[in-house]
């Protein structure tokens, strides 16, 4: 079975990508490691919900409600929420009281639950409220750059914005990577390579750990649904 998903990449400093889906007749998926945290809007049986969803430091299986039409918000990498610390969505997430079919409830008031056109037009209104974050410092580490502070102030708002440590990002995103070549038929020696993986048993550990899949499901497309990234279908 297939679980389709629409996804775009934003040009919003703070949003990373944007996605919609519906789930037919898949009921769980093997959720990839991932970095950022977002929002997800999603319709079943006649009712609305809204979820806070975190970066996520390993591979699980995550339930897929069915019959459910989805709207995401992935945000970038060192935004973060004002009322609930990147951190303690890691590994999890959050369900939104009083979501209505129109509305939804964050951070004290209650704002328009967006459709996937107009999703910057919520997050913009969010960071003009002061809802949605970001350390500056953060975003000049992404982009390489080496702040005029110590490493050790440099860790220590990086993991207070992302939730993680620089390391694990670079893995988790590394992974992904590796998982996206192989999915396209890369063979594992060249995604070695690529990567610059220490050699193929590493490259397995770390798709073992962050992706939950083999090289070989990866190229066959087999092990059940998985989300690779947004840009992706789930596949079984």
């Amino acid at each position: 079975m297939e679980l389709p998903i629409e996804t775009r990449r934003s040009d919003s400093p703070w949003v990373d990508e944007v996605w919609t889906c519906t789930s037919e007749q898949v009921t769980e998926m093997t959720a990839v490691a991932g970095v950022r945290w977002g929002l997800v809007f999603w319709e079943q049986d006649g009712r609305a919900y809204t979820a806070v969803t975190g970066p996520e430091t390993r591979t699980s299986t995550a339930p897929v409600p069915e019959g459910a039409t989805f709207t995401g918000i992935e945000f970038a990498v060192g935004t973060s929420l004002r009322a609930v610390p990147t951190s303690a969505l890691v590994d999890g997430g959050v369900e939104l009281p009083g979501t209505t079919r129109r509305t939804f409830r964050l951070d004290g008031a209650r704002w328009e639950t967006p459709g996937p056109d107009d999703a910057e037009a919520l997050v913009d209104r969010l960071v003009r409220a002061g809802v949605v974050v970001r350390d500056p410092l953060v975003a000049e580490v992404l982009r390489g750059h080496s702040p005029a502070v110590s490493g050790r102030t440099v860790e220590r708002r990086f993991r207070a914005a992302t939730g993680l440590t620089r390391g694990a990002v670079r893995q988790i995103e590394r992974a992904r990577a590796a998982a996206g070549l192989l999915a396209a038929g890369a063979p594992a020696a060249h995604v070695v390579a690529e990567l610059d993986y220490f050699d193929e048993p590493h490259l397995a550990r770390a798709l073992r750990s962050y992706v939950g899949r083999t090289a070989g499901q990866l190229r066959e497309g087999g092990g059940g649904a998985i989300a690779l990234g947004l840009g992706q279908r789930l596949t079984s």
